[in-house]
Parts: C-alpha cells; structure tokens; sequence
C-alpha cells in the first residue's frame, strides 16, 4: 500500500475533526457571542450548505488542475478557515470562517480520493479509497473527543487552534509527498446533475437526506441534550463523543459486511428502523429518568446509536453504486451532497425544537425523520418488485 494515502487520510482526518467537534462547542460559543444555541447552531447549516453545494461547483471549476496543487491550496484555505474562526472577533466572521472551511473542506474530499485513485492501481482502487475515507471515521472516533477534550481545557478557540496546526502539518507533509503533474478529469456540472436524474437515484438521495436530517437533529444539539436533558457536566461531552466514535467504527465495518451479506437495501432498512427507535430514546429518557439516571443513560446510547448510524452510509452508497455503476464517482458525490443538505437541516430543525420546546424534545422529532426514509424505501423496494402476469 502507497503510504502516501496515509498522509491523505491525515488531511482527512483533519478536516472531519472539525466537522464533527463543532455540536460540542456550540453552547460556548453561543455564551461567549451572546447568542441563543439555536442561533450558534447555525454555523452547522452554513457549513453544510456550503459543503452540498459548492463541492461539486468547485469540483467542476478545478476538474483539469493539478491535483497536489489542489489539495495544498484547500488545506491552506482550511488552515486560515481555523485561524479566523479562533481570533473571530463576532459571530458573523466565525460563520463566514465556518463556509471558507467547508468548501476548502468538501473540495479536499473531491480531490483526495480522485488523487488516491490515480497513486495505485487498478487492482486496488477501492482499497485506496477506503484508506482515505477511514480518516473520517478515525476523526469521529478520535478527532472529535480530543477536539472537544481541548475545548474543556483551552475554550473553543482552543480548538480552533489545534485544528488548524494540524492542517498545517498534513499540508507540509503532503507538499513534500505528493508527485506533480496528477492532472484530473474535468467533468461538467450538468453531467454531474444528470446522474441524479437516472431511475432510482433521486430515492435514494432522499433517503440520504432524510436519515441525516434525524441523526443531526440530535448530533448537532448533543451538548444541550446531554447538560440541560441529562444532568451531566460539560466535561462529560468528550466521553459522549469518544463513545459514540467507537460505535461509529463497529457501525462503519459491520454496515458494509451486512450490505454484502444480508443484501444493501435491508441493512440501511435496518438502520432506519433503529436509529428511529433510538432517537426516540434520546427523548424518552431525560423525559422520564432523574438526572442521576439520565445521564450516565445518555451516555450509555451513544455506543448502539453509533453503530446504527455509521452502518447506514456504507451499504447506502453500496446501493447507489448498483443502480449506477458507471458513473460511480458521480453519484457518490451527489450522495455526499445529500448527505450534507440533510446535516444543514437536523440543525435547523433542531434549532426549531430548542426555540419552541425543550432539549428532550429533540429525539422524538427527529426519530420522525428516519421513518419516512424507511418509507421511501419501502416504496422503492415494492415498485421494483416484479408484478406476476396472469395466467391465460
């Protein structure tokens, strides 16, 4: 295995700590701006919305670049993203910091795993790919407790510090490592656009949507939930974090082995089924549990709600993959915009039940959201089904 993937997965890693570490912060960073945490949630959704939609315009612009040049100049916009946002001197520069590092960071995803293809062969394109896209799951499981963890120690900025020198470290070490002259492939935005039209894509983008939606109604307020919903201290958010990662990585690798085995479709049925069933937990508990219970309860679902929702993305994109083989990496862009479209709304529905309701509320609201994924499904899998013809 090239061992420059490994450098690229740092890069990965990086960018995904921050986006995972930000749900940990917003209660901090909504005291210290003097702001509701609704309102801080929005850093969420612009991050998100930049994400969905300038990934694939800024894919379309670069397609022919260089792509060592590429990944050197995202990283150095993400680094400066991380330096605004830590000196940020009003909310609305820190929001403008949070969009400068989702597109550097979107972008850096694009490019990453076409410039992981282009360093191996044929033989192991999927395999180098995976290397790539394990630095996210690394940075859920590792990044974002830490980032959190220094949060708890240095503030917020604190965070924002520690990120971006590690930015700067994957972009040193790969403006060392990686060859010149990775030229891609331009690709135009309608062709991209046009994968999403093919039959049976735009339901599984919504399903996409719609999973997301749910899990980010309660991700992206997890702090609130977990202090004013369960009782625990704001140094229990690395621990929730850590704990949830390590689901995550269970979820990521059984989600893909069940996909193979049990078939795509069952497993994200699956998925949806019980992340609703737990994030209707998220409600219940706090709702009915003293605090001396709720909390450690909280803290204890974080492990199974990890392991449902990170075995959603892999037999997902497995299906997505099956009804268009052909274009695999387009659709699988689309399916990363999805993802992001519904990240950005879990955090205004979110901010919707904090301003008219409690965090308790936030489970049962989202637990709506998987279930019409799981509908959409259903759907699908019943028009494809094949209709017998009458005997004559």
């Amino acid at each position: 295995m090239d061992k420059r993937l490994f450098w690229l997965a740092l890069g990965s890693f990086t960018i995904s700590t921050e986006g995972f570490v930000i749900s940990s912060l917003l209660p901090d960073i909504a005291a210290d701006a003097g702001i509701s945490v609704p309102l801080a949630g929005s850093l969420i959704t612009a991050f998100a919305l930049a994400y969905a939609i300038g990934t694939p315009i800024l894919a379309t612009l670069t397609g022919e670049w260089d792509r060592r040049r590429v990944i050197l100049w995202t990283l150095v916009f993400f680094v400066i993203g991380n330096l605004v946002a830590a000196l940020s001197s009003s909310f609305e520069l820190l929001l403008i910091a949070r969009i400068v590092m989702a597109l550097s960071s979107g972008l850096f995803a694009a490019t990453a795993q076409g410039t992981a293809v282009a360093l191996v062969d044929d033989h192991h394109r999927a395999r180098a790919i995976a290397v790539v896209v394990g630095g996210t799951t690394v940075a859920v499981a590792v990044g974002a407790p830490l980032g959190a963890l220094v949060a708890a120690i240095a503030g917020w900025r604190g965070t924002f510090f520690a990120i971006a020198g590690l930015g700067a470290l994957a972009g040193s070490i790969l403006w060392w490592r990686l060859p010149r002259g990775l030229a891609g492939t331009k690709l135009s935005l309608r062709a991209r656009l046009a994968a999403a039209v093919r039959p049976g894509v735009l339901p599984i983008l919504a399903t996409t949507t719609l999973a997301l939606t749910g899990a980010f109604t309660v991700f992206a307020f997890i702090a609130p939930l977990a202090i004013e919903g369960g009782g625990l201290s704001p140094l229990a958010l690395p621990g929730m974090l850590l704990a949830f990662g390590a689901g995550a990585v269970i979820g990521n690798i059984a989600g893909g082995q069940a996909a193979d085995r049990f078939g795509a479709t069952r497993t994200v049925a699956w998925s949806l089924t019980l992340s609703a069933a737990m994030l209707a937990t998220f409600s219940l508990i706090p709702s009915f549990l003293p605090h001396t219970i709720a909390g450690p309860a909280l803290m204890a679902m974080m492990v199974p709600w990890g392991i449902v929702g990170w075995a959603f993305p892999p037999a997902q994109a497995s299906r997505i993959i099956k009804i268009a083989p052909d274009a695999a990496p387009i659709v699988l862009s689309l399916n990363a915009s999805a993802l992001y479209v519904g990240v950005a709304l879990g955090a205004v529905v979110g901010g919707a039940v904090l301003r008219f309701g409690v965090p308790a509320d936030l489970g049962l609201t989202a637990a709506a959201f998987p279930i019409a994924g799981l509908g959409v499904v259903l759907a699908g899998h019943a028009l494809a089904r094949p209709v017998a013809m009458p005997a004559e």
